[in-house]
């Protein structure tokens, strides 16, 4: 018997009606559910799909909070660096 998706409940939910935290809990639970190689082929492509969708609904949000974060602050907004240890 095949294995159901983790995310068969919040695939149902419309990507548009998530926030930002749970399209990205949904993406990680996709991630996790491909690379347990453990769904049909069928299920995969879904899944994959679904994916997709989240990642170019989350960069959608973050290009829209950064142009607002812009705004608020002017052009004097600098990219993060990462710190060295």
């Amino acid at each position: 018997m095949a294995k159901t998706p983790k995310t068969s409940k919040t695939s149902e939910v419309s990507i548009e009606n998530l926030t930002y935290e749970e399209a990205m809990a949904e993406l990680e639970g996709i991630v996790e559910s491909l690379e347990s190689e453990q769904n049909p082929l069928e299920d995969s492509m879904k899944l994959f799909e679904r994916g997709q969708a989240l990642v170019a609904y989350c960069s959608a949000l973050l290009e829209s909070a950064q142009l607002k974060v812009q705004k608020l602050v002017g052009e004097t907004v600098s990219p993060f660096e990462e710190e060295s240890e």
